[in-house]
Order: C-alpha cells, then sequence, then structure tokens
C-alpha cells in the first residue's frame, strides 16, 4: 500500500524564499503579534484608526470632519513625498514610476517633470515609507488633506511637510491614548481575522523543540485579550496562549529591541503589574522591554539560531537582520490577492510578451534601416544592399506596422499596470521590482502570506531559492 501524503499548498499559501533556511537548524522562532500571529480586518482596523486621527485634527481646529476612509487609495510599499504632498511608487532602484498628488494620479509629463532626475533615498526624511499596513491610515488621511490644503481650506496648516507633521501626530495621538485598542478589545470579532491553522503551525514547531518567543511591542492587556481571542479556542482544551511560548515579551519598543540595551521587568500577574527582574528570563515567563542580547544569554542560542517573523519591513526584519543576524521572514498579507491576480492575467501576460517581442524585432529592424540611410547618405558602405527608394519604403512600412502594434500593445499593458488595484501590484514597479520588493529582497531570508502557511511547510523543513535570472539569461 502505497502512503498518500497531503498534497502541497495552493501557490498563495507557499513560502517564497530569497535566501537558504534550513528550518531544521532554526531553534528559536520569535513571533511579532499585530498583523503577524494576530491578523486584522485591514479595512475596518484602519477605518478606525483613520476616523481617531481626523477627530483628533478637528480638535486641533482643522475642518475635516466631513473626510471618509478610502481602502483604494494607497497601499503598503508606496512613499510619502512630504516635501510634495505626493503619494509615489518606487522601483528597486529608487526612480519613481507611478505618483499621486493628493487623491489625484500624477500625468506622466508631470511625474518626469518632478522626478525625472531624482530619485528615492529612503534615508532622507523627506521620503516616508509605507512599511506596514498600519501605515494606510496615515497615508490616506494625508492624501485628502493635500486636497484640501491645496483648495485654501487648512487655514494654519504651513505646506505639506507641516501637515504632514499634523497627521501624523493625530494618528499616534490615538494610537497613545488607547482608544482604538480599547475599542477592538471590546468588539475583536469585528477587527480579527481568525485564522484557525496558525495555532497548530506554532504548536508542531514547539513540538519539533523550537523555542517559541512572542516578541510584541503592544502592551499587555491589548496582547492577552487579542492572543485570547484568536488562539485559545484552537488550541488543545485547559492550554492557554501563553503555554505555546518559551518567552513572552510585550511593549519590546522594536526596533529598539535589537539594538539598545533596554531594562526588562516581569509581569506578575493578570492585571499587568510589574517588578524589576533580577537575573535572566526565565521559560514561561512575561516580560516587559528587555533587549535581543538578553534573549539570547536567556536561551543560551545566538544569532543564527533564531528566526524572527514579522509584518514590519524596519521594525522587524531589517534591524533584526541588520543588527543580530537573526534569520527573518516577512509576513505580506497582500501576497495572497496579488498572486491570484497575476494568475487570472496569465493569458493576457502571455499576449503582451509576445507582441512586446515582435515590438523589439521591429524596433531592430527600424534601427538597421536608419543605419542603412545614414551610411548611404554619409557615403559610407552600406549595411544592407537595396534598391533606391526601396529602404524609404520599408521603412514607412516598419513605421506603420510599429504603431498599429503600439496600439494593439496599449490596452494590454494599462491592463497589466492595474492588474491589482490602483497602484498595479505591490511588488511590481512597471516591468521592473519594486522599492518594497526590494527591501524584502535585501532583509527577508523568506517571506509569506501569513504565520500560517509555516503549517505546510513543517519545522523540518529545508527552503531554497530558485535560480536568480540575470538579463543575459536564455
Amino acid at each position: 500500500m502505497t502512503l498518500e501524503l497531503p498534497p502541497p499548498p495552493p501557490p498563495t499559501r507557499d513560502i517564497f524564499t530569497n535566501r537558504t533556511l534550513n528550518l531544521r537548524a532554526i531553534r528559536a522562532i520569535g513571533y511579532d503579534m499585530d498583523y503577524t500571529l494576530v491578523h486584522y480586518h485591514v479595512d475596518v482596523w484602519e477605518r478606525s484608526a483613520f476616523e481617531h486621527a481626523r477627530d483628533r485634527m478637528v480638535d486641533d481646529g482643522l475642518p475635516v470632519g466631513h473626510l471618509e476612509f478610502d481602502d483604494q487609495l494607497v497601499e503598503r510599499g508606496l512613499i510619502i513625498d512630504t516635501h510634495s504632498g505626493n503619494i509615489v511608487k518606487a522601483d528597486r532602484f529608487g526612480y519613481v514610476k507611478a505618483a499621486a498628488h493628493g487623491t489625484q494620479p500624477l500625468p506622466f509629463v508631470d511625474l518626469r517633470e518632478l522626478y525625472g532626475r531624482l530619485f528615492v533615498d529612503l534615508r532622507d526624511e523627506r521620503w516616508v515609507f509605507m512599511s506596514t499596513l498600519f501605515d494606510i491610515s496615515l497615508a490616506g488621511l494625508y492624501s485628502q488633506c493635500v486636497d484640501l490644503l491645496d483648495a485654501g481650506k487648512l487655514p494654519g496648516v504651513m505646506g505639506y511637510q507641516d501637515l504632514f507633521r499634523r497627521v501624523r501626530r493625530g494618528l499616534d495621538a490615538a494610537h497613545i491614548e488607547g482608544a482604538l485598542k480599547a475599542e477592538i478589545m471590546r468588539d475583536p470579532a469585528s477587527y480579527v481575522d481568525l485564522d484557525p491553522d496558525a495555532p497548530r503551525a506554532l504548536l508542531d514547531q514547539k513540538d519539533a523543540g523550537k523555542k517559541l518567543l512572542l516578541i510584541t511591542n503592544s502592551e499587555w492587556a491589548f496582547t492577552d485579550a487579542m492572543m485570547r481571542f484568536a488562539y485559545e479556542r484552537f488550541l488543545p482544551e485547559g492550554m492557554r496562549w501563553q503555554d505555546l511560548f518559551h518567552l513572552v515579551i510585550i511593549q519590546a519598543r522594536k526596533p529598539s529591541f535589537f539594538t539598545d540595551a533596554n531594562p526588562i521587568f516581569e509581569v506578575i500577574n493578570e492585571e499587568g503589574h510589574l517588578r524589576p527582574l533580577v537575573g535572566l528570563p526565565q521559560e514561561g515567563g512575561i516580560y516587559l522591554g528587555g533587549n535581543a542580547g538578553l534573549v539570547e544569554k536567556a536561551l543560551g542560542l545566538s544569532g543564527l539560531d533564531f528566526l524572527y517573523v514579522g509584518d514590519h519591513i524596519f521594525s522587524d526584519v531589517n534591524v533584526s537582520k541588520s543588527t543580530v543576524r537573526w534569520r527573518t521572514a516577512l509576513v505580506l498579507r497582500e501576497l495572497e490577492r496579488e498572486i491570484e491576480a497575476v494568475n487570472g492575467f496569465h493569458e493576457e501576460e502571455r499576449e503582451l510578451t509576445a507582441r512586446m517581442a515582435e515590438k523589439a524585432a521591429l524596433e531592430r529592424d527600424l534601427a538597421v534601416i536608419r543605419l542603412a540611410r545614414q551610411r548611404r547618405k554619409s557615403g559610407r558602405p552600406p549595411v544592407v544592399d537595396a534598391a533606391p527608394g526601396e529602404l524609404e519604403r520599408e521603412h514607412e512600412r516598419k513605421k506603420d506596422a510599429l504603431a498599429a502594434l503600439d496600439a494593439a500593445i496599449a490596452p494590454l499593458a494599462e491592463r497589466a499596470a492595474r492588474v491589482q488595484g490602483r497602484w498595479g501590484l505591490v511588488m511590481r514597479a512597471g516591468i521592473d521590482k519594486s522599492h518594497m520588493a526590494r527591501q524584502i529582497e535585501r532583509y527577508a531570508d523568506v517571506y509569506t502570506s501569513r504565520v500560517s502557511n509555516f503549517l505546510f511547510a513543517t519545522p523540518h523543513t529545508y527552503l531554497r531559492p530558485g535560480k536568480n535570472t540575470l538579463p543575459h539569461d536564455p
């Protein structure tokens, strides 16, 4: 009798590999919580965040109370140009490929005028990278406020940079005051997207001998409420969510958790009361603050023994990779609909590819004909043997064919650019990789759409990248 093994996961649930990762060799796996272990309904969460920030701006005297959240305006991976009031999409080299001023797309002529000789450098405070889903409410509110500022309806606001500071202050205040999180804790079912496979994936990892860590910037009350709601219903009877983890660390202050020697406190009861920790964190403990070095000492592990999984390209992935050399996994929930969109466009993509190859051949023929005309005019030996007038006639035929081909390509190219929403694919900027894709490629060893995809991979898998293609590859 042949053993029947489960099929591989669908493409939307796969784990994609930039650098080889042997999960058998990983001894500790750290997880972020928000939008990682616990996924939220983005439109509901970000709508609430938008409204809290908007109302805070109204309290500060700005007439923005009529603005409404629009989940189609922006997406993760875009970049806010705070000097110009624009939202831009850049390729992996930092060149801007698409932009909107406020809520209105910029025409190509304006795009070229503004950004033709400029590229995005995220080290410059002018640019604010939308590295997490939490940034959608920020950028959406900013873009709508830019329209109001241009219309002269925001008295006292001193330009686009001042406007951005005010919008961000309003959003930060909403989070700091806890109003939004209190609202979510009162009604988690409206906000949390339950995934029964995620607890099963963590149980498999724990049973395989991995030391699991929860390292979140959220405070105790919110962490406990979200994890109880999202996990305990799917765990074995009598098992609490805390029992999944070797250590739980709240208010970790990432990215500072990976770079600084922050002090650590022990959470001593369900109310979240604290006391200073003497010695090292112990298995089963719940702690506030601390740092990566302290965790390494407590576990007797370091660097490549760890895998850290999070959704924030900077605080979770970039810094942990750059400073403590932990292996990294990025959770990119948008990947599922992106893969579905690409698969749905497959036949048109094949047609577009074929027509672009035809276009390249025509353009080469035209270039050769133009060189032949140039040489004939200068009296140098021709590149082709042609009777008088034949070169001109062939030149016109090729030009007409190219114009007809361009007319056929244009609608295909337009649909390809918009195959996923207003801004196209998160991982693409035209035919090139997007700036977001470049950040993922550089700092994430693997990326996937959700934590529960590790259930299909198993804790024993060896993840290998495919061969990277080069322009000269056949």
